[in-house]
């Protein structure tokens, strides 16, 4: 090791440029769909050159989290949690069915005026308090079919 070399602190806990580089990779996909309205091929490619990885690697974190959005959604995505803690306290399919007759959509679909699109997540990280719903970056808590009745109306400016 030279002279210079020896005078540069090391730190085992200093990222490397990959870590680094990975370590954005969340946020720049989340500023890439805002950007966007949702993570197309073209925003993905972007993504991957600016942070230096490969298109693989942003995809596959793309298409993990149900936060990002493949192809384009309605104003209000409505994400209800079909985790365990949800089904136990008998909201999942009882809200998702509800939602659906609702809607008139299947999940996965959005209504012909762009407002609203349904979906299920495994977990939205309100166990305590479930069942629940996320609505764009929204949760909403302990819902019931009354209070969807009143969340939907709310969105749709009724």
């Amino acid at each position: 090791m030279s002279p210079e070399e020896q005078k540069q602190p090391t730190h085992p806990e200093t990222p490397t440029a990959k870590q680094a580089q990975r370590s954005m990779l969340l946020t720049a996909l989340y500023i890439a769909q805002a950007q966007y309205g949702h993570l197309n091929d073209e925003a993905l490619q972007r993504v991957a050159e600016r942070l230096g990885l490969p298109l693989s690697e942003v995809y596959s974190t793309a298409s993990f989290y149900s936060l990002y959005r493949l192809k384009p959604v309605g104003r209000y995505v409505i994400q209800v949690c079909d985790g365990l803690s949800c089904h136990l306290a008998g909201g999942a399919d009882t809200l998702v069915d509800y939602i659906r007759q609702k809607l008139g959509i299947r999940v996965g679909e959005t209504t012909s005026d762009g407002l609203f699109t349904l979906q299920t997540v495994e977990c939205v990280a309100s166990c305590g308090t479930s069942p629940a719903v996320r609505v764009n970056d929204e949760l909403y808590e302990n819902m019931t079919p009354q209070k969807v009745d009143r969340l939907l109306d709310q969105l749709a400016g009724r």
